[in-house]
């Protein structure tokens, strides 16, 4: 198919369709580009991590939901965290919110250890 490119008259000259194609190529993938970048701010469900632990396994995630437990030991700090579809413990070096807190992490997956079937997948919270 062989496609034929015309002249477009504008208030602001003449304009060839080729450009005005190209014009839209580049504006669909700096969209795709800014909408990729943006992914980080939307959290991701818990069950998705906890399904897919291999996929996610050392990447950069953000959570966000209910604390539902909190431990603070003088050597571990961590608390769970559920939102709609899970639940999942948050290991952390900062000082760990209260049980019913609303919060939004971000941190790397770890899957600590796999045996069989059971395996314990938790996010170690990023430092700011």
């Amino acid at each position: 198919m062989i496609k034929k490119f015309y002249d477009i008259r504008s208030p602001y000259g003449i304009v060839n369709s080729r450009e005005v194609s190209l014009t839209m190529e580049k504006l669909f993938i700096l969209t795709l580009f800014v909408l990729i970048s943006c992914s980080q701010f939307f959290p991701t469900d818990i069950k998705d991590i906890l399904d897919n632990p291999r996929e996610y396994d050392g990447k950069t995630v953000t959570i966000s939901g209910e604390v539902t437990e909190s431990i603070n030991l003088i050597i571990l700090k961590y608390f769970s965290v559920k939102d709609k579809t899970g639940e999942i413990i948050v290991v952390t070096e900062k000082s760990v919110p209260k049980s019913g807190e609303s919060v939004k992490i971000t941190g790397v997956v770890n899957q600590a250890f796999a045996i069989e079937n059971k395996s314990l997948v938790v996010i170690l919270e990023k430092d700011k």
